[in-house]
């Protein structure tokens, strides 16, 4: 399921997490696959979907998805690729790394 989660993200998202990966390898000592940044809960599912609309506006897209009660809604950020609409996880941009004097990166 990471792997096909890691899939479906639109390419700015997946570079995001690959160098959360290299990071945290980097720092820990311990290689890990960029898919395994991502939260479990960002990807659960909260509710049954009942219908969805899309506003696209050039290559990107807002898709609103609703469920049966009025606390039911998820807004879901999209881009569209080379080969299709992609998930556009919103994530923090990363801090630029810091370097000890005396050290190199």
């Amino acid at each position: 399921a990471p792997k096909a989660a890691f899939a479906s993200l639109s390419k700015r998202a997946q570079q995001n997490l690959a160098e959360r990966a290299q990071r945290y390898s980097a720092a820990s000592g311990k290689t890990i696959a960029p898919e395994a940044m991502i939260v479990p809960s960002r990807f659960l599912i909260r509710f049954e979907p009942q219908r969805m609309t899309s506003t696209v506006v050039g290559s990107r897209a807002l898709v609103e998805v609703i469920g049966l009660g009025p606390e039911e809604r998820a807004n879901v950020p999209c881009a569209y690729e080379n080969d299709g609409w992609r998930i556009d996880l919103e994530l923090p941009p990363l801090p630029a790394v810091q370097v000890r004097p005396g050290s190199t990166p």
